[in-house]
C-alpha cells in the first residue's frame, strides 16, 4: 500500500480479527453441530479444532514477527515459501473463500429477517436478494470512503455482537443440565450419525468456518500502527472467539438434546434461548445476529479487496487491480468483489443454495491458503531461516509448524473428495489473471513444477463440472 494517513492500532485490528471471525458461524452453531455429532465427537472435535487453530494463530504471529517485510498473510506466505502460481492461488481461493462467505451471510441475515419479516422466507426470495443488493452496495461506497474509516466503524459493531453472545452464556450456564448433557454422549441412539471418528470428521468444516478470519490481522499487516501488533491481535482475537464458540456449543447441548437441536432452523441459538426465556430470547439473539452479520460483512469486504491489492502490487495479480482511489482504498479490486457477490446473490433465486452449502464451500477454498502458510512457516524453521540467533526458538516453532502443516492436511481429509473438486473447479479459472499478470511482465506463465500442478487442478475441475452435470455432485 502506499503511505496513507491513519494506520491501524492494536484494537482496530484486534477488531477485525474478532469480527471477521464472529459473523453468522456462532449464531446457527447449535443447530451445525448437532447435525453432525453428539456430545462426545463434539468435544473430541473442538479439542482437534482448538490445538490445530492455535498452531495456526501461532503460525501467523511467528511470520509476521520474522517476516515484517511480507504483506499480505497468506498470500505472501506462499509465495514467498513455494513460488508465484501458489502464491496467486492462495490469494485467489482466499478472496472466492472471502465473497462466498458473504453470501452466505446475506441469506443468513435475510433469513434472520424473515423472522420478523416473512416475505424474506428463508433468505433467498425476491425481496430478500433485493434487499442484500442494498446492503452490498451501502457497504461498498462506505469502504470506499476509507479503510479507517471502515474499521472504525468495524470496532463498534464488533463490541455490538459481542453483547447478546455474552448474556447467551451466562443465561445458560444457568440452564445448563447434566442429565440432558449426558443423555447420549456417543450419540448411540442415532445411528445416522455413524461412528465417533465420521461424526469428529463431518464437523470439521463447521469448526473451520467459525474460525475463518483468524489470519485477518496479517492481511492487514501493511497498514498495522506497529508490526508487532499484527501478531498480538491475532492471538487475542484467536482466544476470545475460541472461548464464546465452544462456551456456545457445549451449553446449548445441554439445554436441548442433540436430535432436537439437530432440527432447529437457523440461526439455531435463537431457538436455544427462547426455549429457556421466552420469546424475548429469540428476538434479543436475532437483533444480535443482524448486528453481527453487518459487521461481518464490513470485515469480509475489506479482507476481500486487500487480499487481491496486495497481490496486485506485487505484480502475481493484474495492474488494474492495483489502483486505489484518494482514500487510498483498492478500488477495481472491491469492485470486482462485490460484482461477484452481487451475480452470486441472483444466482441463489434460481438455485438450491442454502447458508450450510455455501459456507462448506467457502471453507473449502480457504484450505489451501492456509495449507501453504503453515507449510511455510514449518520450512523458515527447518531451514533455521531467520533464527540464527533464536535456535531455541527454532525448535518450538519446528513443533508447531509441523502440528499445524498435520492440521491443515486433515482439514483437507475431512472436507472429501466432493468440496476437494468443487474448489478444483474454482481455482482453475483463475489462472486466466495469473496469466495477463505474467504477461504484463513479459515473463512465462508457469514453470515446469507449476504446469504439472495447474495441469492437476484442471482435471479436478473437470471431473466437478461433470459431475455437476450429471448429478453425482451437487452444491
Amino acid at each position: 500500500m502506499s503511505e496513507a494517513p491513519g494506520k491501524l492500532k492494536l484494537g482496530a485490528l484486534v477488531a477485525l480479527v474478532v469480527g471477521s471471525m464472529i459473523g453468522g458461524g456462532i449464531f446457527s452453531l447449535p443447530q451445525n453441530m448437532a447435525a453432525s455429532a453428539d456430545v462426545g465427537a463434539v468435544l473430541i472435535g473442538w479439542a482437534i479444532t482448538a490445538v490445530g487453530m492455535l498452531t495456526l494463530a501461532f503460525v501467523f504471529q511467528t511470520l509476521a514477527n520474522r517476516k515484517p517485510n511480507l504483506d499480505g498473510g497468506v498470500y505472501a506466505y506462499a509465495k514467498a515459501g513455494f513460488g508465484d502460481y501458489m502464491g496467486f492461488s492462495s490469494a485467489w481461493g482466499y478472496w472466492i473463500s472471502a465473497w462466498l462467505g458473504n453470501v452466505g451471510y446475506f441469506v443468513l441475515l435475510f433469513s434472520t429477517l424473515g423472522y420478523f419479516f416473512p416475505i424474506f422466507g428463508e433468505g433467498n426470495t425476491v425481496a430478500a436478494i433485493i434487499g442484500a443488493s442494498i446492503i452490498l452496495w451501502g457497504v461498498h461506497f462506505l469502504v470506499l470512503r476509507g479503510i479507517k474509516e471502515a474499521a472504525f466503524i468495524n470496532v463498534i459493531t464488533t463490541v455490538a455482537k459481542i453483547v447478546p453472545l455474552g448474556l447467551f452464556v451466562l443465561i445458560a450456564l444457568f440452564a445448563f443440565k447434566l442429565d440432558i448433557f449426558t443423555a447420549d454422549i456417543w450419540g448411540v441412539k442415532n445411528p445416522d450419525l455413524g461412528s465417533v471418528m465420521n461424526q469428529v470428521r463431518n464437523m470439521m468444516l463447521v469448526t473451520v468456518w467459525v474460525f475463518i478470519g483468524i489470519e485477518g490481522a496479517s492481511i492487514f499487516s501493511a497498514r498495522a500502527e506497529k508490526r508487532s501488533d499484527v501478531g498480538k491481535a491475532t492471538v487475542i482475537g484467536f482466544i476470545t472467539v475460541l472461548l464464546f464458540l465452544v462456551l456456545v456449543n457445549v451449553l446449548s447441548l445441554g439445554i436441548m438434546t442433540q436430535p432436537e437441536l439437530s432440527k432447529l432452523q437457523n440461526p439455531s441459538m435463537a431457538a436455544v434461548l427462547e426455549h429457556v426465556v421466552g420469546h424475548w430470547g429469540a428476538v434479543l439473539i436475532s437483533v444480535g445476529l443482524i448486528i453481527s452479520l453487518v459487521g461481518a460483512l464490513l470485515s469480509w469486504v475489506l479482507l476481500c479487496a486487500e487480499i487481491m491489492f496486495a497481490a496486485a502490487k506485487d505484480h502475481t495479480m493484474p495492474e488494474f487491480l492495483r489502483k486505489e482511489n484518494a482514500n487510498h482504498v483498492p478500488v477495481n479490486a472491491l469492485w470486482l468483489t462485490n460484482v461477484m457477490v452481487q451475480l452470486f446473490l441472483i444466482i441463489t433465486l434460481f438455485s438450491a443454495s442454502t447458508y450450510l452449502s455455501l459456507i462448506y464451500l467457502a471453507t473449502s477454498m480457504i484450505l489451501v491458503p492456509y495449507l501453504w502458510s503453515a507449510a511455510y512457516a514449518f520450512l523458515l524453521a527447518l531451514r533455521s531461516e531467520t533464527y540464527e540467533q533464536a535456535m531455541a526458538e527454532r525448535s518450538k516453532d519446528l513443533f508447531i509448524g509441523a502440528i499445524a502443516v498435520i492440521y491443515a492436511i486433515w482439514l483437507i481429509y475431512a472436507g472429501g473428495v466432493k468440496y476437494l473438486l468443487l474448489s478444483a473447479l474454482l481455482y482453475a479459472p483463475g489462472a486466466i489473471l495469473f496469466a495477463k499478470a505474467k504477461r504484463e511482465l513479459g515473463q512465462p506463465i508457469f514453470t515446469n513444477v507449476e504446469k504439472l500442478i495447474f495441469a492437476a487442478v484442471v482435471i479436478g475441475a473437470l471431473v466437478a463440472a461433470y459431475g455437476l452435470y450429471d448429478g453425482f455432485l451437487t452444491l
